[in-house]
């Protein structure tokens, strides 16, 4: 019964900067406008983000993560309705994130953990080789909901993701490899003049709890949205689509639809933040408009809608 008269209150593991909007600055204050309490810790503090010549700060260790759980667990702090993370450069710190996820889910075993599995972009990884490892085998297989992009997508799950068959078949064989995840999204699969966000969801038995696996016989929806692409680079974009999606599948009925809302968000965001920085050269000046778009991220306009269908199957 306290679990269920729970506020929604998330517990979000992310790096911070004094300036700029990345990690915890991009995730927070867009949960708090949804309605969420959010409990964060950081794990670095940096002056501003790394996309800048040089900056300064100080990391978290393993050791202080776990410093901080057990503070909150002192004070009967760890009832949390939902767990966000983002980028863990270390593995001692990525391990850390894992046994945290399951002392929270001991308090509560409905608690959902949304990961975005931060390992590279465009073939290339952002972390140490062994991550890659520890994600497939020691922190995926805790989460109720992952966002990886194209290359992490294809790093988790074997399959080279290239087209939209690519993404259906690599989304078949994440939900097969980990039966603990109830929803999926490739947050960016780059075609030649267009950006795919393509997920899946374990679709629900009688408009409630998921259907009850094993994984035979389990149905599965999946769903695309086509996109323009967007004139960038810009940082904190996959920290704010993670913590709106978390927000949104909170929300709505259907993870297509939370989807819809999430990506009409970012794109808000993304368009009045392109027009900010076409005026200047200056980093600062491409950092996301978060505080502008504040209306667009309480109330986002739809305009890309998804297609949805039943998830293929595909031979082994």
């Amino acid at each position: 019964e306290e679990l269920a008269a729970m506020e929604s209150r998330v517990l979000s593991i992310q790096s911070h900067v004094v300036s700029g909007v990345v990690g915890n600055k991009s995730a927070v204050f867009p949960l708090q406008l949804l309605g969420f309490e959010v409990d964060a810790i950081n794990s670095v503090q940096f002056s501003n983000h790394t996309g800048f010549p040089s900056w300064t700060g100080q990391k978290l260790s393993a050791e202080g993560l776990w410093d901080l759980v057990q503070g909150l667990e002192k004070n009967d702090l760890t009832h949390y309705t939902h767990m966000l993370t983002g980028y863990v450069g270390s593995a001692d710190f990525l391990r850390t994130v894992a046994k945290t996820v399951q002392h929270l889910k001991q308090k509560n075993p409905k608690m959902v953990y949304v990961c975005d599995p931060v390992l590279g972009d465009a073939g290339k990884l952002y972390v140490p080789k062994e991550l890659v490892d520890i994600f497939r085998q020691e922190v995926v297989p805790l989460a109720s909901v992952i966002t990886p992009n194209q290359f992490e997508a294809s790093l988790l799950s074997g399959v080279q993701v290239s087209t939209e068959e690519d993404a259906a078949r690599c989304l078949r064989v994440l939900h097969s490899k980990y039966p603990l995840l109830e929803t999926i999204v490739i947050s960016s699969v780059e075609t030649e003049n267009e950006l795919l966000v393509v997920g899946s969801n374990v679709v629900k038995a009688d408009g409630g709890a998921p259907a009850k696996r094993p994984k035979v016989g389990v149905d599965y929806e999946m769903f695309v949205l086509k996109l323009p692409l967007l004139e960038g680079p810009f940082t904190g974009t996959g920290d704010l689509f993670s913590a709106l999606l978390l927000a949104w599948l909170d929300r709505t009925e259907k993870p297509y639809q939370a989807v819809e809302k999430a990506v009409a968000a970012v794109q808000a965001v993304l368009k009045r933040t392109m027009a900010g920085a076409r005026k200047s050269t200056h980093f600062r000046d491409r950092e996301l408009r978060l505080v502008q778009s504040k209306a667009d991220i309480e109330h986002p306009t739809v305009l890309y809608l998804a297609c949805t269908k039943p998830l293929p199957e595909f031979e082994q």
